[in-house]
């Protein structure tokens, strides 16, 4: 599903008035009545009887007043807190307040917060229709008491289009934001909505159709997605009846130092569970032994290694024949950081000539000089959580949180690379523009090894023929579907990243039962 910012979605409001003779009233009634749907259906859930709409003197505030009609004309107890003046509502939202009043219901100008709590307090659910799309840092003055008493009023809340204080781009919170129970958006999610921290405030989300023509969305130029199932169902490589291992490709991870042969073995299996023909581990010849009987599934190779039983230079002729019979590479889970060993990584990168996985401490070697990108050959797929990214960037990890998106898609055009940013809400971003957000996950995921397993997931689709972005964005929504099999079966905490494993299969078995 494609999801856009703010300024798209006016664009497409203004191309389907201009363009297609869609009466920009017409698709504010349009969209009045899909909120007041949802909010009709939770007054019954609630067994509700009265109303507030909270009412900004925009456009949001204009569908609030839609919203109030459509209660009134069915007989429930709405009323109208308008912030702000009557006078001051003009266009399609003032057309609108016009008719909510000549209908008799009971419009209340407020300029302070006066008997607001009290009205709050006897409404059974509010309509947020205060603030909309527009809306930049942080909500202060009244808008901003507004907002604190609607969330300390404790009732249910649903938010027309958005909650008010999100930015409906990255999903940030300026200070005060309304916490929603439900929020129905229109024609498409803003960006904001399906990023944290704004999925918390958004409550259930419902996307509504407004009357926008098809083709307006087609020509828009969108670059954006959120992946559901059906994104991956046809993504996924066939397995056919006749196939055998050769059939689905050998995979290459080269992986592991002392003290982090966990590393090694789960991004390993992981290739194995996710539907790889072959496996080979290449790891530091001291730790052969060890992994060898931990990953029986998998073929090892020992290479030549340092003092600190790392990777060694001396290993670079070895590994390189390893890579040369494979369809796909991994490297970096576990490698560690002794200076010998990040030389191995940048040395290795240009010469390897198949698609590649780098995570973890070969991220952390390519910081150290990001230049070696420009000179690989192949298809590259770079799985940095915020921390490594904020030092391949050269900036903080709270810079990289504050715009998810916008960072991975930056990221993925100046290091001509498939950009996976880690985190709850993973974000996709291909060389060319496109964004992928993910929908799948769960707290489990919380814990050490998880992205080891993210690596072998999206290295074995990669020795499968899947390219670098539909592996990538396969592999993210796989393992955070496998993640919240581990919730059903364990809960959100103590999950071990190895109970992953045997859960990528039935994540993918999952996905076909939809």
């Amino acid at each position: 599903m494609r999801i856009v910012t703010a300024e798209q979605m006016r664009t497409l409001d203004r191309r389907a008035t201009e363009e297609f003779g869609v009466p920009s009233i017409v698709l504010m009634e349009n969209a009045g009545v899909r909120a007041f749907d949802v909010a009709l259906d939770m007054l019954s859930e609630i067994d509700g009887s009265r109303v507030l709409v909270i009412a900004g003197k925009g456009n949001n505030g204009g569908d609030g007043f839609v919203v109030a009609r459509h209660f009134h004309e069915v007989g429930v107890d709405v009323r109208v807190a308008l912030v702000g003046r009557i006078e001051d509502v003009k266009g399609d939202a003032g057309v609108n307040l016009g008719i909510a009043k000549k209908s008799g219901i009971v419009i209340d100008e407020i300029a302070e917060l006066g008997d607001l709590p009290m009205k709050l307090a006897h409404c059974d659910l509010i309509v947020d229709a205060l603030l909309g799309t527009g809306i930049r840092g942080e909500v202060t003055g009244f808008a901003g008491e507004v907002i604190d008493a609607i969330n300390a009023s404790g009732k249910t809340v649903v938010a027309v289009d958005l909650p008010s204080g999100l930015d409906a781009d990255t999903g940030e919170i300026g200070g005060r934001c309304v916490i929603a129970d439900a929020t129905v958006t229109f024609a498409l999610p803003k960006i904001g909505l399906v990023s944290y921290p704004g999925l918390d405030y958004a409550g259930d989300l419902y996307v509504a159709e407004i009357g926008i023509p098809a083709s307006a969305f087609d020509t828009a130029g969108i670059s954006s997605f959120v992946t559901e199932s059906d994104d991956i169902l046809y993504r996924m490589p066939d397995r056919a009846p006749d196939a055998h291992k050769g059939t689905f490709g050998h995979v290459a991870v080269i992986a592991g130092s002392i003290g982090l042969t966990g590393a090694a073995a789960m991004s390993s299996m992981s290739a194995v569970r996710i539907g790889a023909g072959l496996v080979t581990l290449a790891v530091p010849e001291s730790l052969n032994d060890i992994l060898a009987a931990k990953v029986t599934e998998v073929m090892t190779v020992p290479l030549a290694e340092t003092e600190s039983r790392s990777f060694s230079l001396g290993a670079m002729k070895q590994a390189l024949e390893l890579v040369g019979r494979c369809d796909s590479v991994a490297i970096g889970p576990g490698v560690g950081k002794d200076p010998e060993t990040v030389k191995f990584v940048l040395e290795m990168l240009p010469a390897i000539d198949c698609p590649m996985v780098i995570d973890a401490d070969g991220l952390n070697a390519v910081s150290e000089d990001t230049s070696v990108l420009s000179s690989v050959r192949s298809p590259v797929v770079l799985t940095p959580h915020p921390g490594e990214m904020a030092r391949l960037l050269g900036t903080s990890t709270a810079e990289i949180q504050s715009n998810r998106l916008e960072t991975a898609r930056q990221a993925a055009k100046k290091f001509g690379a498939v950009v996976v940013l880690k985190g709850a809400a993973t974000v996709i971003a291909s060389p060319d523009g496109e964004v992928w957000v993910n929908t799948t996950g769960s707290p489990a995921l919380a814990t050490g090894g998880t992205g080891d397993v993210l690596t072998g997931a999206i290295v074995g689709l990669l020795a499968q023929g899947l390219s670098a972005i539909d592996a990538a964005i396969c592999g993210v929504y796989i393992h955070g579907k496998a993640g919240e099999l581990a919730a059903e079966e364990f809960g959100d905490a103590g999950v071990a990243a190895t109970d992953l494993l045997p859960l990528l299969p039935r994540a993918i078995e999952r996905l076909w039962e939809l």
